[in-house]
């Protein structure tokens, strides 16, 4: 086994292990793909196919523990393949660098908005998570979400859980657990569009499948047994990485 092997199981568990908490494991993932020179077509498509099983095993495991809001997952997962698509089309008008910049503008907004945030964490409003309005605001969330993800894409998981958090008062646990659902889809829409056009790597994929799910099912029932102040850290590290992902890729 070679050592850029190793680097990339090691990668894939870690980014299964915060991807499964707070999002943004592709941030850690991809990175190391590009670094041991697979081109970035192929990168991105072995990317989607590792993470996409890891994503199945974290949505099973808070399922079975029962922190997924089913009515919104349910509601949001057309939507966030729609826009998914609508953003995909959308590469024809807006440039990736004018998105990344104002990403770095809204970032550290919303880490402040999560910080100050607390009654929102501690639970408060779990009980309507379900409401027609809140279901409503789902589908918007997961539309312009599914959008960014077919756009541009990293960041999506966090994006989705500061969102329900804020949006939908969803305690972060449960925001966790549904976001995942919506990762799932558009990680099948992704998985999909790259195998149609032969960019996986199938043997190092599905070594770095085995890699991520096992860090998916570690941080997944480690949200699950550690609740809201775990996930709350973590989802400050994913905004932190991907500030800085943006800032180096686009300005450095």
């Amino acid at each position: 086994m070679t050592i850029s092997v190793v680097v990339l199981i090691i990668a894939a568990y870690g980014a299964g292990f915060i991807d499964s908490i707070a999002g943004g494991g592709g941030l850690i993932s991809l990175p190391a793909l590009l670094a041991v020179g697979i081109p970035a077509h192929v990168a991105l498509g072995t990317n989607h196919f590792q993470s996409m099983f890891g994503t199945l095993f974290a949505t099973l495991n808070y399922a079975r523990k029962s922190k997924v809001v089913w009515k919104a997952a349910l509601v949001g997962i057309p939507f966030a393949l729609v826009g998914a698509y609508i953003g995909a089309e959308m590469t024809l008008f807006i440039s990736v660098k004018t998105l990344a910049r104002i990403l770095i503008i809204l970032l550290p907004p919303a880490a402040i908005l999560m910080f100050f945030s607390n009654s929102l964490l501690k639970g408060k409003g779990a009980g309507r998570a379900d409401h027609k309005i809140s279901l409503f605001i789902v589908a918007v969330i997961c539309l312009i979400i599914g959008a960014y993800d077919g756009f541009f894409g990293p960041g999506t998981g966090t994006f989705l859980i500061v969102l329900l958090v804020l949006f939908c008062k969803m305690p972060l646990i449960n925001a966790s657990a549904t976001a995942k659902s919506f990762n799932l889809a558009a990680g099948i829409g992704s998985f999909v569009t790259f195998m149609l056009a032969g960019k996986i790597l199938y043997m190092l994929g599905i070594i770095m499948a085995i890699a991520n799910i096992a860090g998916n099912l570690t941080g997944s029932s480690l949200a699950i047994k550690k609740g809201n102040p775990l996930i709350q850290k973590f989802v400050f590290i994913a905004i932190g990485l991907l500030f800085v992902y943006l800032v180096w890729n686009y300005f450095g």
